[in-house]
C-alpha cells in the first residue's frame, strides 16, 4: 500500500526548524560577541591587572634593622644573614610526618620542634614559620636536592638580630621577637601597618622597644614573575627599602661591663649619670640575661628557667626595681630641714642612741649613741636619732613635698618604657591607698621611720640617681636620657638628644654646699673613708643600708641567723669630683648588709675607671666580688691592658 506523503508541510516544519536553530546560533554568536566586547573592552583594564597579577607578585622588602652602639662606637646590636627551613602549614597535610622526613635530610633537634610547636600556636596556619635556622650550605644543598618531596618547605635567607655581648647590658638594650596577636592587630590599626608588611619581628624590650620606629627603616617591594607554582622566577621592578636608623647610646659598655663583673652573682641594680647633661653612663641590673634567646623564639625551656627563676633575672631593677633608700635618704632630709628653718647647721642634738615616740623606741644603729650631733656629723656618722627628730619636727606632708622636688615618686621622663612611679608617701596617699577608714588614717609614729628612709618610701635607683645628680649639680636637675644620638642612615646626619632641663630645684646655694660638704666629709672620715682612701680625687658619698623585714623593737638584727633574702639592701650614692662632678651615681646591693662594705667598694674602682682611665686587677675584681670588708685598692691596670670581650 503507497504512503502519502505531504512534501510541503515536511518542508515547511524543516525551514522552521532552520530558522529557529539559525537565531537560536546567531543569538549564541551576539552572546559570545557581546561577551567578547564586554571583556575586550569594558573589563580590559581590570582582567590585564589580575592576569598581571597571575603572572607577578607584589613582594614586601624587609629593610635592615639599625645598629644600636655605645657612646664610644662599641656594636651592641647587628644583623647578620643566615639560611632557615620554612615550613608553611596549610600546603601541608601531614605535618609530623612531613617532620619526621625532614629529620632524615637535616638534623631537626628536640629544641627546633619546640620552638616550632610554640610558633605554630600563636601564628596563623597559612604564615610561614621557621623550623630550623642558621643552615650550613651543605646542609641547604642537601635539602635542595630533595625539595621535591616536600610541598609547602622552602629555604629563605634570613636577617636575624645578634647580640654580640651576649648578657652585658641587657636590660637596656632589650631584644627582639616575633609579632604576637596582639602587637600585630595594634600594627593593623595604626598608620604603619604598611610599613610592616613582611616584618616578623619587633622590638619587645628596652632600646629596641623604645627606639623601634628609629631602629626598623621603611620597607621597600619588589615586582617578580613568578611561574604556574607561584616561583620567583625574575625580577621586574623594585623600590629597596630603607634601612633603620643608627642609634647610639650614652652608656660606656666598658663601664657597664666593669659594673656587673664586679656585682659578680649578687643582685641589685646601679645607675650612673653625667650630672650636666643628664646622660645615662651606666644602667646595670642583675642578673641580667640573654637576648639571643629570644630572636629566632625562645624554647621552653629557656623561658622556665628565667620565668620561674626567684633571682627573677627579667626584671630591669634599675628602671621597675623600688627599694627604700635607707640612711642615703638623709642629705635630702637635712636640705629639707635647712630649707624650712627647722634646723641650722650649728644646731646639735643629744643621741642617746634612741628615740623615744609614746611607748616605742626607735633605736639608733650605735649602741649608746652618737653624742652631740649636729648636722655635718649627723650625715657623716650616719646618725639616725637626729632625723628621728627631724621627721617628727617637719611632718609626713612637708617631707612629701620636700622631696618631690627632687624626683622621688615621680618618673624621671627617662627615655625607655617602662618606669614606675615607686612611692613618696604623704596623707592624701594613704586615703587613697586603703579602703577602711583605720587604715586611711595617717598615724604620727608613721613619720619616724621616713626620716632614715625606712617605712613606706620605696624608690627606684634610676629616681636615687637622678636626685643625688641634681644635688651634685648644684640643684640644677637635668632628665635621664639613655640616647645620645640618632643618626640618619642615608645622611648620616646626627639628631643629638638635647640636655633637656626639667627645672632647677628651688634651694640656697648656701644650703646645697652644706649637705655637699658633709657628703665629702663621708668619703673622707665617715662610713665609706675606708673605700676611698688614697682616692686621687675628692669624692661625695653617702652609705645607706635598707631593712628588707621589719625587726621586732627589742631584737637585735643577726644577718647570720636570717635567710639569704631577708637580710638587709647594701646602697651607696656617690659623686666625683667634688667640686665640679662628671659622675654621680645610686646603687643596691640586695641582702648584702652594710653599704660601707659591700657597696663603697664598687663605687670606688667606677670612679677610678672613669676619672684616672685605670681598671682594677683581677684580683681587686674578686676581692669586692666576695662582698667581704672592703681589700687595699690593688695596683690599677691601664684601660689598654684591660681584657675586653672580643668582637663578634
Amino acid at each position: 500500500m503507497t504512503e502519502l506523503r505531504n512534501v510541503e508541510a515536511e518542508l515547511s516544519r524543516f525551514r522552521a526548524r532552520v530558522l529557529v536553530a539559525s537565531i537560536a546560533v546567531l543569538v549564541c554568536f551576539l552572546l559570545v560577541a557581546s561577551r567578547l566586547a564586554y571583556l575586550q573592552l569594558v573589563r580590559h583594564e581590570d582582567l590585564l591587572e589580575q592576569a598581571e597579577n597571575n603572572r607577578t607578585a607584589i613582594v614586601p622588602v624587609v629593610p635592615n634593622r639599625g645598629l644600636i652602639l655605645d657612646r664610644n662606637g662599641i656594636v651592641l646590636a647587628s644583623n647578620y644573614s643566615a639560611y632557615t627551613l620554612e615550613v608553611t602549614p596549610s600546603r601541608i597535610q601531614n605535618l609530623e610526618q612531613t617532620i619526621d622526613e625532614l629529620a632524615g635530610v637535616l638534623e631537626i633537634a628536640p629544641r627546633d620542634r619546640r620552638r616550632f610547636k610554640k610558633l605554630l600556636e600563636e601564628s596563623k596556619t597559612f604564615e610561614s614559620l621557621p623550623l630550623r635556622t642558621r643552615l650550613s650550605d651543605e646542609e641547604v644543598a642537601r635539602f635542595a636536592a630533595q625539595r621535591y618531596r616536600f610541598p609547602g618547605v622552602e629555604i629563605k635567607a634570613r636577617l636575624f638580630r645578634s647580640y654580640p655581648y651576649g648578657e652585658l647590658a641587657s636590660h637596656v638594650i632589650g631584644y627582639i621577637g616575633r609579632i604576637n596577636p596582639a602587637e600585630k592587630e595594634t600594627l593593623d590599626d595604626s598608620e604603619d601597618q604598611a610599613n610592616y608588611r613582611g616584618t616578623e619581628y619587633i622590638g619587645k624590650l628596652g632600646i629596641e622597644q623604645s627606639f623601634e620606629t628609629q631602629l626598623h627603616g621603611s620597607t621597600g617591594v619588589e615586582s617578580v614573575e613568578t611561574s604556574a607554582g607561584g616561583r620567583a622566577m625574575r625580577k621586574l621592578a623594585s623600590s629597596p627599602a630603607t634601612p633603620g636608623n643608627t642609634v647610639r647610646l650614652a652608656i660606656d659598655i666598658r663601664l657597664q661591663h666593669l659594673i656587673e663583673e664586679l656585682f659578680g652573682e649578687r643582685r641589685g641594680a646601679l645607675v650612673a649619670m653625667d650630672p650636666k647633661t643628664g646622660e645615662v653612663l651606666a644602667f646595670v641590673s642583675k642578673p641580667t640575661f640573654d637576648p639571643n634567646l629570644f630572636v629566632e623564639g625562645i624554647d621552653a625551656e629557656n623561658w622556665q628557667m628565667l620565668n620561674e627563676s626567684p633571682d627573677k633575672p627579667l626584671l630591669n631593677r634599675a628602671l621597675r626595681g623600688t627599694y627604700p633608700p635607707g640612711s642615703t635618704y638623709k642629705p635630702f632630709m637635712a636640705l629639707a630641714a635647712l630649707e624650712t628653718g627647722k634646723r641650722t647647721p650649728e644646731q646639735s642634738i643629744a643621741d642617746p642612741g634612741f628615740f623615744m615616740f609614746g611607748n616605742h623606741r626607735f633605736r639608733d644603729d650605735k649602741e649608746g649613741g652618737h653624742g652631740m650631733v649636729n648636722m655635718y656629723r649627723s650625715i657623716v656618722q650616719s646618725c639616725d636619732t637626729y632625723y628621728y627628730m627631724l621627721a617628727n619636727d617637719l611632718g609626713v606632708d612637708t617631707i612629701h613635698d620636700q622631696m618631690q622636688r627632687f624626683g622621688f615618686g615621680e618618673l624621671t621622663g627617662i627615655d625607655i618604657f617602662g618606669e614606675v612611679h615607686g612611692l613618696l608617701p604623704s596623707t592624701e596617699w594613704k586615703r587613697k591607698a586603703y579602703r577602711r577608714a583605720d587604715q586611711q588614717k595617717w598615724y604620727a609614729g608613721e613619720t619616724i621611720s621616713l626620716g632614715i628612709g625606712q617605712g613606706y618610701n620605696n624608690f627606684t635607683m634610676l629616681q636615687l640617681a637622678s636626685a643625688t645628680a641634681t644635688l651634685a649639680n648644684d640643684g640644677v636637675k637635668m632628665k635621664p636620657h639613655l640616647v645620645r644620638e640618632v643618626v640618619d642612615i642615608m645622611t648620616h646626619k646626627p639628631t643629638s638628644t638635647l640636655h633637656e632641663t626639667v627645672g632647677e630645684v628651688i634651694a640656697k646655694a648656701a644650703n646645697i654646699a652644706v649637705i655637699k660638704n658633709a657628703l665629702v666629709g663621708v668619703n673622707i672620715e665617715g662610713t665609706s673613708a675606708a673605700a676611698f682612701r688614697g682616692a686621687a680625687y675628692t669624692s661625695g658619698g653617702k652609705t645607706g643600708t635598707a631593712q628588707v623585714v621589719q625587726i621586732k623593737q627589742n631584737e637585735k638584727y643577726n644577718a647570720s641567723r636570717m635567710e639569704e633574702r631577708f637580710r638587709d639592701h647594701a646602697l651607696f650614692t656617690a659623686f666625683a669630683p667634688a667640686q665640679e662632678p662628671r659622675i654621680a651615681l645610686a646603687m643596691v646591693v640586695e641582702n648584702a648588709g652594710f653599704g660601707s662594705q659591700n657597696a663603697a667598694p664598687i663605687a670606688r674602682r667606677i670612679f677610678d675607671y672613669w676619672l684616672l682611665g685605670q681598671y682594677p686587677s683581677e684580683e681587686d675584681i674578686a676581692a669586692v666580688q666576695k662582698a667581704q670588708a672592703p681589700a687595699p685598692i690593688g695596683k690599677p691596670r691601664a684601660l689598654a691592658d684591660v681584657p675586653w670581650p672580643p668582637a663578634p
